[in-house]
């Protein structure tokens, strides 16, 4: 994944007001880096514009050497089903299906068979610990198992970068560790690409590179 002069100005009734500035940057296959920074720096804008969810005000966003500008919403929102994962700081389970449930829908939305899906769900949620409560719904999980069916789902069409906006955030000290192991052992594993924004200095270090998000730029 690059990101080419990303500049993201937003308009207010008062004002323009520039979160980024031109950031250019490169993520390469297999790598886990993370992104610090104080709250509004323009962290979670960076990360919305990476995996498509925003476009910047000038720049460009090449992933799998697919450019995602000049896009259309609904080609947009095909590509990152299939080519982009999302951890948040909060999970985003949908309550009414189970672990497995959520899993498995961004595979049946981007066309998979649900026999196909059930079996690869299974898997990712064996990998990250929990094929023992696929049918729970997301209230019947703790709050660091809820962050870890997100995981599963984030990797369900096996994406090209995942991208994790303080996946720990909502997390104590313990469970936040956790997490942060497993991470660390996908990325380990199977090769997973992550770019994580993070507020937790243990976290940043840990990664095999650090960016520093300083006045709507990135710093290595």
């Amino acid at each position: 994944m690059s990101a080419f002069d990303i500049h993201r100005v937003f308009t207010t009734p008062e004002t323009l007001l520039p979160v980024l500035k031109g950031v250019t940057l490169e993520v390469k296959r297999g790598e886990i880096i993370s992104v610090t920074g104080p709250s509004g720096v323009g962290k979670s804008t960076l990360l919305h514009i990476l995996g498509g969810l925003d476009q910047p005000t000038r720049g460009e966003v090449r992933i799998a050497g697919c450019s995602l500008s000049g896009q259309s919403e609904k080609s947009l929102a095909q590509f990152r089903n299939k080519r982009v994962g999302f951890v948040f700081q909060f999970h985003y389970l949908l309550g009414d299906f189970s672990a497995l449930e959520n899993v498995m829908i961004p595979m049946l939305v981007a066309g998979r068979r649900k026999d196909d899906a059930l079996v690869q769900g299974e898997l990712l949620l064996e990998q990250v610990g929990l094929r023992d409560r696929r049918g729970h719904l997301p209230r019947q999980l703790s709050g660091g198992e809820q962050q870890r069916v997100a995981v599963a789902r984030a990797l369900a069409n096996q994406p090209e970068i995942v991208l994790a906006d303080e996946p720990s955030g909502n997390l104590d000290t313990e469970t936040g560790r956790k997490l942060h192991d497993l991470l660390f052992r996908l990325n380990s594993a199977n090769g997973t690409t992550f770019l994580i924004a993070t507020h937790n200095k243990e976290l940043a270090e840990c990664c095999q590179r650090q960016l520093k998000m300083v006045d709507g730029k990135v710093l290595e």
